[in-house]
């Protein structure tokens, strides 16, 4: 199982970054990965001989979200304050920035969450986005405009980032 091991090695740090903007929660992103590579290492001889290893363990560890999703319904905290942003493009602003981002994300439901992390920082299609959550098409372009909605309603200092990088558009 070197492959395994090496493969592990060389793609856990991008799977817990997905699995952190699914989640929101560095704890639940590590057990999301963990529970997704295991089940991966179980399917290892299909997977390494067909090279859809990070493809199956990307899309085992949404299934497992989804699941966890329709398992508990934990009301979410909102917090009272966002941090101000920053001016400038110096480091303490890209920081401010993720911390603002970091709070709006957490504000939305995990499914609308989950699907802006696919449709923009996964650059999935509204297909795939669907065929990886196990929900429809329609379903995904709804929450998405939910989502954006309210990441614009949250975090309104975020609106400048359309006009610089096309994020929330």
């Amino acid at each position: 199982m070197e492959e395994f091991d090496s493969f592990v090695r060389a793609r856990t740090h991008a799977l817990l970054r997905s699995a952190y903007l699914l989640t929101g929660d560095q704890q639940l992103a590590e057990d999301l990965v963990q529970s997704a590579l295991a089940r991966t290492h179980q399917s290892w001889k299909d997977l390494s001989d067909t090279g859809n290893a990070e493809s199956y363990a990307r899309r085992t560890m949404y299934h497992l979200q989804v699941s966890w999703w329709r398992r508990r319904r934990v009301a979410e905290v909102m917090p009272e304050h966002l941090p101000d942003r920053a001016s400038g493009d110096d480091h303490a602003g890209a920081v401010s920035l993720r911390l603002t981002l970091r709070a709006a994300l957490g504000r939305l439901s995990a499914k609308q969450r989950a699907v802006l992390v696919l449709r923009f920082f996964e650059d999935r299609t509204e297909r795939e986005a669907a065929e990886m959550l196990g929900v429809s098409i329609g379903t995904v372009k709804s929450q998405t405009a939910k989502a954006l909605a309210r990441m614009r309603a949250v975090a309104p200092e975020l609106a400048d980032l359309h006009s610089r990088d096309g994020v929330l558009s």
